[in-house]
Order: C-alpha cells, then structure tokens, then sequence
C-alpha cells in the first residue's frame, strides 16, 4: 500500500469569492450603511439571505430568508449585490450556484461622553479685615408698681 493520500475529486466546483470568506465580510463591514429608520428605531439583528452566483460571477437573484424589516433588509440585498465572485471552472458548463449568507446589523456604541477640565490655580486670598463692632444702644424701661393700691 501506498502512503499517497487520494485527491478529492469534485465534479461541480463552487465559485469563490477573491481572497475568500474574510475578505467578502470585510468588504461587506465597509459598504454596509445602517438604515436610518432602523437607528432611530433602535432596530438591530441578523438578515439571513439566499442568491444565485451565475457562471461569470456575478450575484442574481438575491432573496430574504428572514429580515428586520426598518430598511434593514433592503440595505443587505444591496449589499449582497455588490460582491463579485471569480467564476468557477466547471469543464466548460455553465453553472449557477445557490449560496446563503447572514448580515448582521448591530447598534453602533454609543460615543464616550467628552469630559473637558481645565486647571486654573488661585490666588491665595487675603484674610478678611476685621470690621469694628457696631456701637449697640440699648434701652431699659422698668415699671416698679402701678401706683394704685387697694
């Protein structure tokens, strides 16, 4: 027996996308917008959607799954439009490939408050200056006795 692994073989090859699965979600992170519906509406999730690679490449056919709704899905169908996948060699034959993917949308984070000081340093105050006492007049009335007597 030989120690020689035997090649797979594939009848139909599956057209790929240029620089593979970590490229088209970078180039999807880069043309995707959030609605503005959706953010208003603090709407956030996943788009789950089905569309057909023809035989040159280009994406047709591009179907919601399940969506958002808020102009969720229609931003990923436009996105998924986009992608340009490298046309598989199938022996001449003309192939379209059914392929699924997901869009998530997520809630951008919220922007740190901006917190700005400034540091001035104070002049040591002068103690206060001793004010006089005011002069006070007080005035006594004692009544010793009403003068009647019974």
């Amino acid at each position: 027996m030989s120690n020689k692994k035997k090649r797979e073989k594939k009848f139909i090859e599956m057209p790929q996308y240029r620089g593979g699965n970590t490229a088209m979600r970078k180039f999807i992170n880069e043309n995707l917008r959030y609605p503005e519906e959706a953010l208003k509406n603090q709407i956030s999730g996943t788009v789950f959607l089905s569309y057909v690679v023809a035989s040159d490449g280009t994406v047709e056919d591009v179907q919601v799954m399940k969506g958002l709704g808020y102009g969720c899905d229609e931003e990923a169908v436009r996105v998924i439009s986009l992608l340009k996948y490298e046309p598989a060699h199938n022996r001449g034959l003309r192939v379209r490939s059914n392929m699924r993917t997901r869009i998530n949308f997520r809630l951008p984070a919220a922007p740190a408050p901006v917190i700005s000081y400034s540091v001035v340093k104070e002049q040591p105050k002068a103690p206060p200056k001793e004010k006089p006492a005011p002069k006070v007049n007080y005035g006594y009335t004692i009544v010793v006795g009403s003068g009647k007597q019974e």
